[in-house]
This record gives C-alpha cells, sequence and structure tokens, in this order.
C-alpha cells in the first residue's frame, strides 16, 4: 500500500516510510500449535478477566498469570527467524480485513529481516521460551519510529502488545528522541484504539490509491 518512497527499514509499505504496524487477533493456532481458552472467550483487548487459558507445557493458568510471565528483551539479528514466523501469523487478519495477501508483512524475506536487525531499536517478548510478541524502531532525529508490531494471535487482549510500546518508547528516550511516531491503515480499528489508549494522538491522514487511510500517530516522549 505504499503510495511512494522507499521506507526507511527498506520496505515499501507507506507513504512516509514506516513498517506496518499490527496488532491481529485470528486463528487460535500458531505455528501448528492450538491454544485452548476455558469456559467462555478471552475478553476484548485490555480485559482478559482473569479466565483460565491452557498452555502447551505450562499447563492452566489465568490470564493475568500469563502476563506476569511475559518478559522483553532488546530485539537481536538472531531472532529474526522467529520474529518473521510471528510476523505472519499475526499479519493474517490484516489481509482477511484489508482483502489482499500482498502486504509486506506477509511478503517479507528472512534476508530482508535479517538487515533490517543489523541495526534496530526494538524489542521482542517471550512468554518462556516462545516469542510471542515483536516491534521494530529506530530513531530519525527527534523521531523515534515504531512498526511493524506483531503479537501473536492467541495472545491478544493480554498485555502484551501495551508491554512492548512501553519498552520500545524507554529505548527511543535512552536513544535520546522527542517524539515515538507510528502508523497504522485506518480500517485497523483495535490498532488505533489500543494507540489512543497509550497516548497516542492522531497527527495526519495519507490517502492511498485503494481509497484507504494510512493513519499516523505521535506520542511525546519526555
Amino acid at each position: 500500500r505504499c503510495t511512494g518512497g522507499l521506507p526507511r527499514f527498506g520496505l515499501a509499505n507507506c507513504s512516509r516510510g514506516l513498517p506496518e504496524a499490527s496488532f491481529c487477533c485470528c486463528h487460535p493456532s500458531v505455528a501448528g500449535r492450538t491454544w485452548r481458552t476455558g469456559p467462555g472467550p478471552v475478553g476484548r483487548t485490555g480485559e482478559s478477566g482473569g479466565r483460565a487459558v491452557m498452555l502447551p507445557g505450562y499447563g492452566t493458568a489465568t490470564v493475568e498469570k500469563v502476563e506476569e510471565d511475559v518478559t522483553v528483551r532488546p530485539i537481536r539479528p538472531e531472532d529474526a527467524g522467529e520474529v518473521l514466523t510471528l510476523q505472519r501469523a499475526a499479519f493474517v487478519q490484516e489481509a482477511l480485513i484489508y482483502g489482499t495477501p500482498n502486504m509486506p508483512p506477509l511478503t517479507q524475506t528472512l534476508a530482508e529481516v535479517e538487515a533490517e536487525l543489523v541495526e534496530n531499536d526494538g524489542c521482542v517478548a517471550h512468554l518462556g521460551p516462545r516469542m510471542v510478541g515483536a516491534v521494530r524502531a529506530r530513531r530519525d532525529g527527534e523521531l523515534f519510529l515504531i512498526g511493524r508490531i506483531a503479537i501473536a494471535p492467541d495472545m491478544q487482549g493480554r498485555g502484551v502488545g501495551s508491554r512492548l510500546l512501553a519498552a520500545v518508547e524507554a529505548a527511543g528516550r535512552a536513544a535520546g528522541a522527542v517524539q515515538a511516531e507510528l502508523f497504522t491503515g485506518s480500517l485497523s480499528e483495535a490498532n488505533l484504539r489500543l494507540y489512543e489508549r497509550e497516548g497516542y494522538v492522531e497527527t495526519e491522514r495519507v490517502d492511498g490509491d485503494d481509497g484507504i487511510q494510512q493513519v499516523f500517530l505521535r506520542k511525546r516522549l519526555g
């Protein structure tokens, strides 16, 4: 959906060069591993309700306990393979929303991800040994560009996205950036709700050739 120009991360995703962000919630199966919840569905974003969840290798735990067990660390080049697998699973729902599988997060190659991660200020989130979230970021002058946010489909609504944003914003402050900027598509309502809840303010909308807008949001890091 690029409307012109090469992106800062080397991918033609947007008119301003930012990588697409997504918090997709699709099928409850990732890489062939099915995850089952207890009675009743897990709540919407930010509304876990403490329901029980069955975790392969972990047994039964409440959603709150799952959140406590999630750890966040800086992203590394050797994470490329896991990041790509996670990214493809996470963006399936975005492809359904926008009616096309031809979006950079789904077509990106391993070599491209490896190149992105050579110098990157992003973070990854783990639940035990499993990567459940990732975000890329880099400083551009006073701006800290955040993008390609991906959360494992079965981990949606459990605080992983907020944890990643907090960690990557801290990295931006440490790097001397004044504001964080990210963007998402105008049809990605869940993304927009999350970003606004986390203090991001819409600054611009860029029209695409297909009638879909790219929504840019910023947040002061000071």
